[in-house]
């Protein structure tokens, strides 16, 4: 509607809607013809390019380099790392699956470290450009790793190391870290956010710095970007109060459903509606009485469009309570609101090939030197029933990559567990030393061997073993006895 409105010289038309998800998928849409429309609402600046970079070099700092806030980071497109984005791009992958992937390395760049070694011995390969990568995050992360682990820092000290850990993540091969970081209306917005934040901060008691992530999400939450020039002059998204001042050909009333236009009232969890009454303070009816009004005010545009959503995020609505006394009223004397079922056809259109070909079903051949020549019957059951499955796996050699931070499995622990027991018992096959228990606990070290890097292993696995091995050791003396 709004695109077809352009059609016509001089037109202005704008969207009115409270649903600010709602204001932010119709400007998307718009992009697909090039439009980029005035929002008046903005735009959040944790949602901008710089300030989601920003944020997540503090998430990353708070977790200690857990994989998923490292990934994060270092998959985000203002990350180089001072060298060329693609090569950066290209280590992060190689280091998630060797490293990342699977239990959750110790904490920090050093845990990093340790899991990179671990793998290194496994592989029989010495991985120098990923360590030399990792050393080099190191020394930039350093300063601000250092202050969050403090019980009592300075707001400032923390801003300071933030600032400079993202200036220096962002350097690329060609361009400095504060070129990319600042650039555009989002990197002055987080400029002048920082130096908002920087002159406050000087007055600000000292926290602790776990702490600092969540205080600098609440204040960035609170900040808006809105762009000074290059939008549409003809189309625009606005709130109900800038719907109140201006005027339009066309208005586009969105999200009329109930606990949106108008929005859901809540009591205070404090004061009653008495109370609110005796200290002069507005009921929570006025906002729907304010919304009743900006309703009757936009529907009485020189041509108004009414909408709403049948579903949000996948529940069904209820149409605004505006609508279901337009409906009423106009039932009553035979009529009804005409509906938009041009627009929809065309929404419908938009995306619609002109002629769908069915792709046929994939038919692997390989040559017969490449087929195996055994299968398991569990394999023949998965050859029977999905060929491909089967193509993929014992020709391609695919394998599913572990999930990050996965918890290590039963399988693995049982495993060194028996192989801890069974070196134990070849050893001693007859009487046991007066040190078996000690003797037993040092075999599972050498069978756990460099799991016990993985923080969940020496948290869970490894007392529990030794716990295994004072019952065992117990037992076995009774039994031999």
């Amino acid at each position: 509607m709004l695109r077809e409105a352009l059609e016509t010289e001089g037109r202005r038309a704008a969207l009115v809607t409270p649903d600010r998800d709602l204001a932010r998928r119709v400007a998307g849409e718009l992009e697909r013809w090039g439009i980029e429309v005035d929002d008046s609402a903005g735009r959040p600046l944790s949602q901008t390019p710089s300030g989601t970079f920003f944020h997540l070099a503090a998430d990353f700092a708070a977790a200690k380099a857990a994989p998923v806030t490292l990934l994060a980071l270092l998959k985000h497109p203002l990350a180089g790392g001072g060298m060329e984005p693609a090569v950066l791009r290209s280590l992060v992958r190689r280091l998630e699956i060797l490293v990342l992937r699977g239990p959750r390395p110790g904490a920090g760049i050093a845990g990093l470290l340790r899991a990179l070694h671990v793998a290194a011995k496994e592989r029989k390969q010495i991985f120098f450009d990923l360590e030399s990568g990792l050393r080099r995050l190191d020394a930039l992360s350093r300063p601000l790793l250092h202050r969050m682990d403090r019980k009592r820092v300075l707001l400032t000290d923390l801003l300071d190391a933030h600032v400079a850990f993202c200036e220096g993540l962002a350097a690329t091969a060609q361009e400095e870290g504060p070129v990319r970081l600042w650039a555009g209306e989002a990197g002055e917005g987080l400029g002048d956010f920082i130096a908002e934040l920087r002159e406050a901060a000087r007055d600000f008691p000292p926290l602790r710095g776990a702490d600092y992530p969540g205080l600098l999400r609440t204040l960035m939450a609170g900040r808006v970007l809105r762009p000074t020039w290059g939008r549409h002059p003809r189309l625009a998204v606005w709130g109900l109060l800038e719907a109140r001042l201006q005027q339009a050909d066309l208005l586009v009333l969105g999200g009329l459903n109930e606990g949106t236009w108008p929005p859901e009232v809540r009591p205070g969890p404090w004061m009653s509606r008495p109370m609110q009454k005796d200290f002069g303070l507005p009921l929570p009816e006025r906002r729907i009485g304010l919304a009743a009004h900006d309703f009757a005010q936009a529907a009485a545009a020189p041509e108004a469009v009414l909408t709403r959503s049948l579903r949000v995020d996948g529940q069904p609505t209820l149409p605004s309570r505006w609508l279901a006394r337009l409906d009423n009223l106009l039932d009553g004397r035979g009529m009804a609101i005409p509906s938009a079922g041009r627009y929809l056809r065309w929404a419908l259109e938009m995306d619609r090939p002109a002629a769908v070909t069915p792709w046929r079903a994939p038919r692997p051949t390989p040559p017969p030197r490449e087929r195996p020549d055994r299968l398991s019957v569990t394999r023949i059951e998965t050859w029977i029933r999905d060929p491909y499955a089967l193509y993929a796996r014992e020709i391609l050699r695919l394998e599913p990559l572990d999930p990050l931070e996965a918890d290590p499995g039963v399988a693995e622990r049982g495993i060194a567990v028996h192989a801890a027991l069974e070196a134990f018992l070849l050893e001693y096959p007859g009487a046991l030393p007066p040190d078996a228990e000690a003797r037993l606990v040092e075999a599972g070290r050498e069978a756990f061997g460099d799991s016990l890097a993985w923080p969940a292993v020496q948290a869970f696995w490894w007392p529990r073993f030794r716990r295994i091995a004072r019952w065992f050791v117990a037992t076995e003396r009774r039994r031999r006895a």
